[in-house]
């Protein structure tokens, strides 16, 4: 599952970290944006599974918890996987070994199965928080 490499054969994934880091940084320092960033259902009140993520996004890196996870509880695993991509980065710059994961094939259907049915579960639970998501942000 877990290969090694010579080379970085996914540099798509270190850009993404890197963007995802500046992204961060800039959320933490600059803050909330002001704009509405809603999708056209969230005026009617129908949440998606990524309703929150800014604010839960903020409130993570300002290291509120439980605000986060009230907002959105998909960064925790996000933060994880960043966490894992700048090791990633970082082994493969320093080191020269870029380590990546290869599922065998009969995983990856039950594997895409679990993500979708955990994003539809996200999206209920996104749904039942309406009533916060659809408040203007006062800061955190």
């Amino acid at each position: 599952m877990l290969q090694r490499s010579p080379r970085n054969l996914h540099p798509v994934l270190s850009w993404f970290m890197a963007a995802s880091i500046l992204s961060t940084v800039v959320l933490r320092t600059a803050g909330v944006p002001t704009v509405d960033l809603h999708g056209p259902l969230h005026r009617f009140g129908i949440m998606d599974p990524f309703c929150g993520g800014t604010r839960a996004t903020f409130l993570l890196a300002s290291g509120d918890f439980a605000a986060a996870a009230e907002y959105n509880p998909v960064v925790f695993p996000l933060a994880l996987g960043l966490a894992a991509l700048t090791l990633r980065v970082v082994l493969g710059v320093t080191a020269g070994i870029w380590y990546d994961v290869r599922l065998p094939r009969q995983m990856r259907w039950p594997l895409f199965a679990a993500f979708v049915v955990a994003l539809v579960l996200l999206g209920i639970r996104q749904q039942m928080h309406a009533a916060l998501l659809v408040q203007p942000w006062t800061g955190g």
